[in-house]
C-alpha cells in the first residue's frame, strides 16, 4: 500500500511561517521526483515546487510566485518530505498536496492534502 499523509497546515497571518510535512509509505519514497502542488478554493491545483534526487544528491525547482520564500527539502532517513514557507501571503492560501512520480513518469502518488490560510 502506497501512502502520503501530510500535516503542518494551519492558520498564519500575512508575513509568518508554516512547515508542511508529507511521510511517505510503501515504495514512494524511493521515487527520484516529489513535489508539492496546491489548490486555492475555485481555482485549479497548480505546481509549487519539486525536489528531484538522483545519484545522492537533490535539486529543487519553485514556482515563480514562491520561489524565494518556500524552500522543498527532503529526508530519506525519515520518508518525509517538507516544505518551509515563509513571508506568507493571502494569496498562499490553500490545500497543498504532496505527490510522488510514480513508474509512469507522472505524480501518480498524492496525499489527503492539508489546508493553509493565510490571513491580512
Amino acid at each position: 500500500q502506497v501512502q502520503l499523509v501530510e500535516s503542518g497546515g494551519g492558520s498564519v497571518q500575512t508575513g509568518g511561517s508554516l512547515r508542511l510535512s508529507c511521510v511517505a509509505s510503501g515504495r514512494t519514497f524511493s521515487s527520484r521526483f516529489m513535489g508539492w502542488f496546491r489548490q486555492a478554493a475555485g481555482k485549479e491545483r497548480e505546481f509549487v515546487a519539486r525536489i528531484s534526487w538522483i545519484g545522492g544528491f537533490g535539486s529543487t525547482y519553485y514556482a515563480d510566485s514562491v520561489k524565494g520564500r518556500f524552500t522543498i527539502s527532503r529526508d530519506n532517513a525519515k520518508s518525509t518530505l517538507y516544505l518551509q514557507m515563509n513571508s506568507l501571503k493571502p494569496e498562499d492560501t490553500a490545500v497543498y498536496y504532496c505527490a510522488a512520480v510514480g513508474t509512469t513518469g507522472k505524480y501518480d502518488y498524492w496525499g489527503q492534502g492539508t489546508q493553509v490560510t493565510v490571513s491580512s
